[in-house]
């Protein structure tokens, strides 16, 4: 992940897959043109690596020139194209090969198209690296595509983000939720989480997604994933993975547009936590940090028995269901740390105490990462 200015770029096309387009479009050119002579007309600013390692691919002659369009300001592609510095030598019956570093709206193939109407060219032949075909609105023939990327706002490898970025040499893409900030609070049954989740959203203006609530709901709703959830619940079971994730999709979309998510009892399992990166990378962001809350098994017993006197759950008035649910819990989830720890991302906190010394606990961890 890379700044520039005020916005965040994900990795998105690596040096190796950019060389391989070029050398792709270089062998179609030369195969194409054969022994002509062509010139290379470069369109800056964006272009001038691309053209550069074009012309050291070409395995024949040939001639560069440049032409100066700007078309950007910002990230948007805009309908006033200015030309700044225009062809400086005769192509009468010259082939003549475009070379561009990215066409999206195509606003600037029509300046292109109109510079050379009269120059009485052999053969106008447009090339580009990169290209947009669900922004693309116009009718000039894209002779030679690179690579084709979704409409979305790239920077490096000639192209920026007001002026920075052009000297990376892979492409990074704009993350459409710049700011996300994502956890998972996690530890058995009966630790707190809820309790705790409540306060942190609060402090950082997040939603919280209980998977335990979110299963309640849908009981109470007696949808078909509501009424298979509670069937492995009232046996003190870990509900299987995919009525877990298909809860959980439902309610992230619902909030597509939060600061970000407190997971609370979601994931707890592994495969559950790489469908949790795959749906935060889907939304450009990630989980930023996994906190644990740790407390005695004994405590924990003690605290679901009382729960279970008030709360008119089945699974928490039963002694021998909530051992059962805390040794699955080690036995499935506490496997997680492992997956986190390796991320960096693992933060286990003191879950025994009075709420706010717990909360406290909580509110430095999350400062400090």
């Amino acid at each position: 992940m890379i700044k520039l200015h005020d916005l965040y770029f994900k990795p998105f096309i690596s040096e190796e897959e950019i060389d391989s387009a070029v050398q792709r479009m270089v062998d179609q050119v030369a195969n194409d043109i054969q022994d002509d002579i062509p010139v290379f007309v470069g369109v800056l600013n964006g272009s001038f690596m691309f053209v550069s390692d074009f012309v050291k691919k070409y395995p024949k002659p040939c001639e560069v020139t440049f032409i100066k369009l700007a078309s950007y300001e910002g990230v948007k592609s805009t309908d006033d194209i200015q030309r700044l510095i225009g062809l400086t030598q005769d192509l009468t019956g010259r082939t003549v090969v475009i070379l561009e570093d990215i066409i999206d709206s195509g606003n600037t193939l029509v300046e292109i198209h109109r510079i050379f109407e009269n120059e009485e060219v052999k053969e106008l032949k447009i090339a580009t690296l990169f290209y947009k075909p669900e922004a693309y609105k116009k009718d000039f023939k894209l002779h030679y595509v690179g690579i084709e990327i979704p409409n979305k706002f790239i920077v490096g490898y000639g192209l920026d983000y007001d002026a920075l970025g052009r000297n990376l040499p892979e492409v990074y893409q704009l993350k459409t939720t710049q700011h996300m900030t994502n956890f998972v609070l996690f530890g058995p049954p009966g630790a707190g989480k809820g309790t705790q989740a409540n306060f942190l959203k609060e402090t950082y203006n997040l939603v919280h997604i209980s998977t335990g609530d979110v299963f309640r709901q849908n009981i109470k709703n007696k949808t078909a994933l509501g009424m298979l959830a509670k069937s492995f619940m009232d046996k003190g079971e870990l509900v299987p993975d995919q009525i877990t994730i298909d809860m959980l999709n439902a309610e992230v979309e619902k909030n597509s547009d939060a600061n970000g998510f407190i997971f609370d009892g979601f994931p707890r399992t592994n495969a559950q936590a790489k469908a949790l990166d795959e749906l935060m990378d889907g939304k450009d962001s990630q989980i930023n940090g996994m906190i644990a809350l740790e407390v005695d098994d004994e405590v924990l017993v003690e605290r679901l028995l009382g729960r279970g006197k008030t709360s008119g759950r089945a699974d928490d008035a039963d002694e021998q269901i909530i051992r059962n649910r805390i040794k699955e819990y080690y036995k499935k989830t506490a496997i997680l740390k492992d997956y986190y720890d390796a991320q960096d991302k693992y933060c286990g906190v003191d879950g025994v105490g009075s709420i706010s010394e717990i909360t406290e606990r909580l509110n430095k961890v999350i400062d400090k990462l």
